[in-house]
């Protein structure tokens, strides 16, 4: 097995930051890990992301500059070392939009409106080369991981997906199949810092957007205001929604249904991955959230324009009751296998 942490001393000793103090700050659900360093005065942060697994540090650093050569505040890459996945970035500090917000909540207007201009800012420029661009098919099978993993954890039924999957694609081909724009993706409030001491977008941190690709204008609008992790009050989603249209000159009612199906797929894409989490990753803390993205992906299903995926939710994903949730958490390993 690979010594992460050696190779973590080989390459900061290349740099000049071996005799550092370090502190660990929290991951996420990926492979990643992170630590701030402190040498003297300076402070900046390491990211370990190993080669092979699903997050690409080359995409990161691609989309890092491009993000930078819009005038947005991506952290700075300071040194990297792409063959053994460690960047040292900029520290851009402790203020995220979730834990901001959950000390000073008369902000969120103020902070999300920021993000909402950040997206505009970012999808009306030029997309930077070799982005993937998914087809409404590929976006149908990402979300097929609520039937690979949800369901048969929460119910042990294992459902036919060709009607789902018919039924998703359908819809996204219909309402959210149009022209592309970049998208950073994982746009939420876990991932934006709020930087008050920067004029205008500067205002607000990117962090996390390797995964970034060709995609909807309103994916990311989604993700930011249909948080797994946090609930967005209801008359701030209206207002941002309302300024995204008025920023971006879409028609108002064709957007609303590209903002339910888009939902609606993302729901269901993270019912599946946090399944996959508790009972493959043995990280059965993401088991709470569920019922926050439950809620969402109803809510979106009400739309018409998602009538027939409506119908085969109804007839193939167990809500997740209590019970429901409990049946989960028994399948999670002790031992966690990523």
């Amino acid at each position: 097995m690979v010594d992460r942490q050696a190779l973590a001393q080989a390459f900061l000793l290349r740099i000049g930051w071996a005799e550092t103090r370090s502190q660990h700050l929290a991951g996420d659900a990926s492979d990643r890990s992170y630590a701030r360093l402190f040498l003297g005065d300076r402070r900046a942060v390491l990211m370990d992301s190993p080669p092979g697994g699903v997050d690409d540090i080359r995409a990161f650093v691609a989309m890092d500059r491009h993000l930078r050569g819009l005038g947005l505040s991506a952290p700075a890459i300071l040194a990297e070392d792409l063959e053994t996945g460690f960047l040292l970035l900029e520290d851009l500090g402790d203020g995220l939009y979730a834990r901001l917000l959950t000390t000073a909540p008369e902000m969120e207007h103020e902070t999300y409106a920021a993000a909402v201009d950040v997206l505009a800012h970012l999808q009306a420029a030029p997309a930077p080369a070799g982005l993937p661009d998914l087809t409404a098919g590929d976006w149908a099978r990402a979300a097929g991981l609520v039937l690979q993993h949800y369901v048969p954890a929460a119910s042990g039924a294992q459902p036919d997906p060709v009607p789902f999957l018919a039924a998703l694609e359908a819809a996204l081909t219909a309402h959210a199949d149009g022209a592309r724009a970049p998208i950073p993706r994982d746009f939420h409030a876990e991932n934006l810092l709020w930087l008050p001491g920067r004029q205008g977008l500067a205002r607000v941190g990117l962090l996390d957007f390797q995964l970034g690709q060709m995609g909807q204008r309103g994916y990311d609008l989604v993700s930011l205001l249909q948080d797994a992790r946090r609930d967005v009050a209801p008359e701030t989603e209206t207002a941002m929604i309302a300024r995204f249209v008025a920023v971006t000159d879409v028609e108002p009612e064709r957007f609303a249904a590209e903002y339910a199906v888009l939902g609606a797929q993302r729901a269901l894409r993270i019912l599946g991955i946090f399944a996959r989490l508790c009972v493959v990753g043995g990280k059965p803390q993401y088991l709470r959230l569920i019922p926050r993205v439950w809620t969402q992906l109803w809510r979106n299903l009400n739309h018409p324009a998602l009538a027939d995926l409506r119908q085969e939710c109804l007839e193939v994903l167990p809500e997740p009751t209590t019970d429901c949730l409990k049946r989960m958490e028994s399948q999670c390993p002790t031992s966690p296998s990523r």
